[in-house]
């Protein structure tokens, strides 16, 4: 029997899409001053969503979904045996990527803010760490994009349309 089951709030979904979107635009459009200006709001977004993570509704926090060490083995176990753990919020896996791809976009934020200071006027390491920080979270967004896909088809849980409507179906009882 399958239930419907509301995972996430409208922030979580809004700063979810405007930072996807954001991201892809600075990956491929031109790197000019909308370029440096979409890239302050996807790191304002990703703080925002970080405060939300500490006050917002229960799935969004921290607390719900933060990949533990042990909640990390429990999960690996659960894929190594055929029978991934169903959970509400992240799983484990996507928790740890959510804060990982947080984690480049800041960098990003930071290593494009440098390249304007006149302190490093002339100098190639901030350009340089900006590139590599883009090409990593492009990967990463590959990867992430492909396990959201690669876990709705193997869990039958609605993973990409809950970051859209905010509900899953799911067909067994989550964690």
């Amino acid at each position: 029997m399958s239930m419907r089951v509301k995972v996430w709030d409208i922030w979580v979904r809004l700063t979810h899409w405007a930072v996807a979107g954001i991201v892809v635009w600075n990956l491929f459009g031109p790197t000019d001053s909308t370029h440096r200006l979409l890239g302050y709001i996807a790191a304002g977004l990703v703080v925002a969503r970080i405060v939300w993570g500490f006050i917002g509704s229960a799935n969004a926090r921290f607390s719900a979904w933060w990949p533990t060490p042990a909640r990390l083995r429990e999960y690996f176990r659960s894929l190594a045996a055929g029978r991934p753990l169903h959970h509400q919020s992240h799983n484990p896996l996507g928790g740890l990527m959510a804060l990982f791809l947080w984690l480049l976009i800041l960098a990003l934020g930071v290593s494009g803010w440098l390249m304007r200071l006149d302190t490093f006027w002339g100098e190639d390491w901030p350009q340089q760490i900006h590139t590599w920080l883009s090409l990593v979270i492009e990967i990463f967004a590959c990867v992430h994009i492909a396990a959201a896909v690669l876990m709705t088809v193997w869990t039958r849980e609605e993973l990409i349309r809950a970051m859209v409507t905010g509900y899953k179906r799911v067909n067994k009882p989550l964690e």
